[in-house]
């Protein structure tokens, strides 16, 4: 059975993408599974934990601590299937790209500032080389954002020809949750080329949607910032998730360079649903 993946450091971040993972599992009816990365066998940090009742300290083992987590959780999940997790060793991101791959993971949903989260823009962190390296869409949830229901959706395409590879996950996602999907073409120039390329994609990404029964919004934005514009639309239109692709074909630096993605993933008080173009054909 398919599941729903949710990297666990067992920081505040991470519980609230766990709750997030929950919520999606019962939607799409999957098993759900937490994982934990340590640096190698030997290392198994003691995390020290404070019991407020008896006023002391104690401390627990990985292995207890993923117990504890699936206990405390269990009467949440209503996915009909597994509920469980797995500690892997290595190097974290890795670890949980390598597990997505052999689960066949329909997503990994994790927190972007937890003990293992990325720093703001430090390239070699492990939050941002799982949106890049997932072998399925990737779901990132700042602490701020309290789990809700997703009702609306916000779907940017921009004038490059890979920009509609997300539209088919969205919209089974939004199928299933029976969201608005808000498809809206962001640009930063006034060039006809650019212009119509941009109405094509956008009308042909609306098109597919609404022959799905997929209730579509149709929008257009301009400004100076692709990433910013699409944020400060989703928090106007109070949207709960923006789709984006992570990585654009033809440059395989880009992971690394920009990005509209990286801005979103970083700066986005809203989850952002990052889709490889490797994962799907539009």
């Amino acid at each position: 059975m398919q599941n729903i993946l949710v990297p666990v450091d067992f920081s505040k971040d991470s519980m609230n993408a766990l709750d997030h993972g929950i919520y999606l599992a019962n939607i799409f009816n999957l098993s759900l599974r937490i994982i934990h990365v340590r640096k190698d066998k030997n290392y198994d940090l003691p995390f020290v934990l404070k019991d407020k009742d008896k006023d002391k300290e104690y401390t627990k083992t990985t292995e207890e601590f993923c117990e504890e987590i699936v206990k405390k959780h269990k009467s949440k999940y209503k996915g009909g299937g597994d509920f469980d997790y797995v500690i892997r060793t290595g190097r974290i991101y890795k670890g949980i790209t390598e597990q997505a791959e052999k689960d066949g993971s329909l997503m990994i949903v994790m927190g972007t500032h937890g003990i293992s989260g990325f720093e703001e823009f430090w390239l070699g962190s492990n939050a941002y080389r799982v949106v890049c390296k997932a072998p399925c869409p990737v779901m990132t949830i700042r602490y701020g954002f309290r789990k809700k229901k997703i009702t609306k959706i916000v779907l940017p395409i921009d004038a490059r020809q890979d920009t509609r590879v997300k539209v088919p996950f969205t919209c089974e996602l939004a199928t299933v949750l029976e969201a608005e999907v808000h498809v809206i073409d962001v640009r930063e120039t006034n060039a006809r080329d650019v212009i119509s390329r941009l109405n094509k994609y956008a009308d042909q990404s609306a098109e597919y949607l609404e022959k799905r029964g997929v209730k579509t919004v149709r929008d257009s934005y301009k400004g100076s910032n692709v990433a910013d514009l699409t944020i400060a639309y989703a928090v106007h239109v109070g949207a709960e998730l923006i789709s984006m692709v992570s990585n654009h074909r033809g440059n395989p630096l880009r992971m690394y360079l920009s990005s509209e993605a990286q801005e979103m993933v970083n700066h986005s008080p809203i989850p952002v649903l990052s889709i490889h173009p490797s994962y799907a054909k539009f």
